[in-house]
């Protein structure tokens, strides 16, 4: 399972905020099917009541289908800077597992949450033997620049026709997947590619992006739950 979260805040109200949670229901090796949920928080309030029943509706959903709750489970949290990082760690980590450890001491899956920031100011060019240049898209970055006290790492997925390509970090605040560090680079390479509505690569994962969408929608037109038939479809691309 992968999961996608981002926030959005609510047009209509002051002082309100949308989160929209998007999870893979397909299986193993696939993203092609997605449950969505959303709930409202305030600005200043963590996501620390909502985090978990969104969560548990998305694992019984992906029970529902499977028969069986995910043996892996990936999830990457987008809007969120780089201050708030020891929040969403202390907090929001700990509801994920906090759902996982009601189910029974023999549900042990693998768990792996990723923050995703496209607000940075780092740029990185290529050297060639006239000019700078863009990197290639799938370029990665993990040393040197990036912080030596975080697993986190700089991605290019996107190719720019004019101007400078903004990459994009990624910290992994908590791992144990076993996974090493070039597979989870390539994962997230991947997933840029699985957005519907474009056919190149975009910003971010796929499933942070229909989050976002999500979330937009709500906070921006809807300002209401939406109906629960519609948590099986991509209604809100």
């Amino acid at each position: 399972m992968i999961v996608g979260i981002d926030t959005y805040h609510d047009s209509a109200q002051k002082g309100r905020s949308v989160a929209g949670f998007v999870a893979s229901t397909s299986g193993q090796r696939r993203c092609t099917k997605y449950f969505s949920c959303v709930s409202f928080h305030h600005v200043h309030q963590e996501l620390l009541h909502s985090i978990e029943v969104m969560f548990n509706s998305a694992l019984n959903a992906y029970h529902g289908i499977h028969g069986q709750l995910p043996e892996r489970i990936m999830i990457y949290r987008d809007g969120v800077g780089e201050g708030q990082l020891p929040i969403v760690k202390e907090h929001e980590v700990a509801q994920f597992l906090s759902v996982i450890r009601r189910l029974g001491e023999d549900y042990r899956p693998k768990v792996t949450f990723t923050v995703v920031t496209k607000r940075v100011n780092a740029r990185f060019f290529q050297s060639t033997a006239r000019d700078l240049v863009n990197p290639n898209p799938g370029t990665v970055i993990d040393h040197e620049v990036t912080n030596p006290q975080r697993w986190d790492f700089y991605l290019i997925s996107q190719s720019v026709r004019q101007g400078t390509v903004t990459p994009t970090a990624y910290n992994i605040l908590y791992d144990t997947s076993g996974l090493p560090a070039d597979r989870m680079q390539v994962l997230a390479y991947r997933l840029c590619h699985m957005y519907y509505n474009w056919p190149g690569t975009i910003r971010v994962p796929a499933p942070c992006q229909y989050a976002h969408k999500l979330a937009f929608l709500v906070g921006q037109s809807l300002h209401k739950e939406p109906h629960l038939a519609l948590a099986d479809k991509l209604y809100f691309l």
